[in-house]
């Protein structure tokens, strides 16, 4: 069994964690192995998540602009989706990116190693790579950048091409006639986004009392109303209790106070429920690596794991399961590495739902505020009053801010229509750096946009909004 040299680094999983891990090691001088399944890297994140389905909701955007250019006199003829083109667009965007990383990698000297790893104990792994080959790779470091994947529903038939995660409904076998999106998180909405756009007719199914639970209600309410517009239903406090596959399609049982019709056939089902840590079959067990209930590993703020050498990152270390948390903890693990003095403890991590319209938040929320008993002032700018927005024809948006009453500091923001997750940064910004109200509202902001929403609703804090009349409260 060939031996390999002995690595500073070892990363394994190549996602937007591991890879932004392993070329920052490789910045700071440390010899880095990295290892993913992947040709190259990219993680889930750029081959089967964020990046095709930001191209594809770019394609639902064009189509859903399209038709709404009607209300402004211009009329285009009905779309001809040649979808085997759309694939090969999407495919190409994933290529171009995951082209550049690995072209990264070696400008770095990055060894990268296409295979599955497995821990032997506390600094040696075994790597079974794709080619059949084993070798045992010694380490002094390592990170588990392993990801998750989509979790499943025990009630749906196992092995049927009418079922599908959001994995395969990226690959857009098809456009089925009518879908049924079984979960109202951000994934099922995107992808539901997508389908609809696509001409399919889509059914929403959520098991608690509102779409895209734990978001605040004001930020949700202009989304929900928008898409009980473009879906055929959307079926709350509703559970699929079982389904099976006949020819024309799945039988789907739903039980739900707002079902009409308990059992529906759908062409096919997309499974949006959550996803799940990769932690398994890693050789943990060989190490003191501790892992909880969940399968989500442990981790204190310099990312590093009951085991000293081995630290954690992204997805496989939990909530939010989000592409730039893994990157920045990356970075974290490897300063703590270098002998950095550094911690993970950020102030805002901001959430993008890329919806139509949009849906981006960063630092407190006001479902937090109220769980903790928190004081805290909520002051809101509608985009009805954004000439920008209505120039758009898009003025149900909104643009809120959370500001502690007392010392006049920013502790979240909240923002809802186009172009969203474009400008929540700016409140990031602002949460990290611990501005205040007066300080967002004397920052010059172009005319017209929709960033010049954020110091607006600055303004209105003090009752000074040049476009809406908000008297401020004694």
């Amino acid at each position: 069994m060939p031996e390999s040299p002995t690595t500073r680094l070892a990363i394994i999983g190549g996602g937007p964690g591991g890879y932004a891990a392993a070329f920052l090691a490789a910045d700071l001088g440390l010899q880095v192995t990295l290892i993913d399944q992947e040709p190259q890297p990219g993680g889930v994140c750029l081959y089967h998540g964020c990046i095709p389905s930001k191209a594809l909701l770019h394609v639902a955007k064009v189509l859903t602009e399209a038709q709404q250019a009607a209300d402004w006199g211009i009329h285009f003829p009905s779309p001809q989706i040649d979808l085997e083109k759309l694939r090969t667009w999407k495919r190409q965007v994933v290529r171009k990116l995951t082209g550049g990383l690995g072209q990264l990698t070696g400008q770095r000297k990055i060894r990268f190693v296409q295979g599955r790893a497995c821990f032997l104990d506390a600094q040696t792994l075994q790597v079974q790579t794709v080619s059949g080959e084993e070798e045992i790779l010694s380490f002094t470091h390592a990170i588990i950048a392993t990801g998750s994947r989509p979790a499943t529903l025990p009630c749906l038939p196992l092995h049927s091409s009418r079922i599908m995660d959001s994995t395969a409904a990226l690959d857009l076998p098809s456009i089925p006639q009518n879908l049924l999106v079984v979960g109202g998180g951000y994934i099922g909405l995107e992808l539901g986004t997508v389908y609809a756009a696509l001409g399919s007719r889509v059914s929403v199914v959520e098991l608690t009392e509102g779409l895209l639970p734990g978001v605040d209600r004001d930020l949700v309410a202009p989304l929900s109303k928008r898409l009980a517009e473009k879906f055929h239903s959307i079926m709350l406090r509703t559970e699929v209790v079982d389904a099976k596959e006949e020819t024309q399609g799945i039988r789907v049982i739903l039980k739900g106070s707002e079902v009409t019709e308990p059992e529906q056939i759908f062409e096919k089902v997309l499974v949006a429920v959550g996803r799940k840590p990769n932690s398994e079959d890693l050789g943990l067990e060989n190490t003191r690596v501790e892992v909880d209930r969940r399968g989500f590993i442990s981790v204190d703020e310099q990312r590093r794991t009951r085991e000293p050498t081995i630290y954690a990152i992204g997805d496989v270390t939990g909530e939010p399961m989000l592409a730039h948390k893994a990157s920045h903890e990356g970075r974290v693990a490897v300063e703590a590495i270098a002998g950095h003095k550094v911690a993970f403890e950020p102030h805002a991590i901001p959430a993008v739902v890329f919806t139509d319209p949009e849906i981006a938040w960063c630092g407190l929320t006001e479902t937090r505020a109220r769980t903790e008993q928190r004081p805290v002032r909520v002051v809101r700018f509608p985009w009805g009053a954004s000439g920008r927005a209505i120039t758009l024809g898009r003025s149900e948006g909104m643009t809120k801010l959370l500001i502690d009453p007392e010392t006049e500091r920013i502790l979240g923001v909240g923002i809802v229509g186009p172009g969203a997750g474009e400008l929540i940064a700016e409140g990031v910004l602002a949460v990290e750096m611990a501005a205040l109200a007066s300080d967002l509202k004397l920052t010059i902001h172009p005319h017209p946009t929709l960033s010049e929403t954020l110091m607006e609703a600055a303004e209105v804090f003090f009752g000074q909004s040049t476009h809406l009349y908000r008297p401020r409260r004694p």
